[in-house]
């Protein structure tokens, strides 16, 4: 894991503690937070959470630890990165008590700062509110990818998370199923700002026929 400082500011205290608890109440807590990689930052909208071992089939961790799911078993606070379709990488950030996997992926978020800069890196795109609508548009407009695995996400480093400048008040939360998923379709452990329009549109698992 990449450690760039072990300082930890007062005002993270907080925000640390949350990421070290229950898997669910850290995804809710997570929306409205700020994730900047470089000189681009975005405010989060839309999370999902996933269990370990624990009975969560849609869970990468749910079949025990392997090279790929590693930093999903702990210690807390740091970036759980992964390539899915063969083209997108999706990032999350791990959660609950060392040894035991859970991690919260951003599914969505509001282009804060470096406009300009997602822009670029995502030229086909016209509205400011589709930069990180996705967790793979997020990515993108941040510039994450597999380099960021691992890396520590409440310190001093180019990829950082600061709590909300304003915490999302409960009834402005919303929760549903998760998107996308093979297994545990309906379990609603998806969260987002209601009625924000950078939130991504639900989509749910279709088997393929075959």
């Amino acid at each position: 894991m990449v450690a760039y400082s072990d300082r930890r500011p007062a005002d993270l205290a907080g925000l640390a503690d949350l990421l070290a608890g229950a898997v669910v109440p850290a995804a809710r807590g997570l929306l409205g937070c700020r994730l900047t990689a470089g000189d681009v930052t975005v405010r989060i909208t839309e999370v999902e959470a996933y269990a370990g071992t624990a009975g969560d089939p849609a869970s990468h961790a749910h079949r025990g630890r392997t090279p790929r799911n590693a930093v999903m078993f702990g210690p807390a606070g740091h970036a759980y990165v992964y390539f899915t379709y063969g083209m997108h990488w999706c990032m999350n950030v791990v959660t609950g008590p060392d040894g035991e996997a859970s991690a919260v992926l951003l599914r969505a978020g509001e282009v804060v700062d470096g406009v300009e800069t997602a822009h670029a890196r995502r030229p086909a795109v016209r509205r400011d509110v589709d930069l990180a609508r996705g967790p793979a548009r997020l990515c993108a407009a941040l510039g994450v990818d597999r380099s960021a695995y691992g890396r520590w996400l409440l310190g001093d480093g180019p990829l950082r998370l600061r709590p909300a400048d304003l915490p999302v008040p409960a009834d402005a939360v919303a929760a549903g199923p998760r998107v996308g998923v093979t297994g545990a379709h309906d379990v609603p452990w998806r969260f987002w700002i209601a009625g924000d329009p950078t939130v991504s549109a639900y989509r749910r698992h279709v088997p393929r026929s075959r």
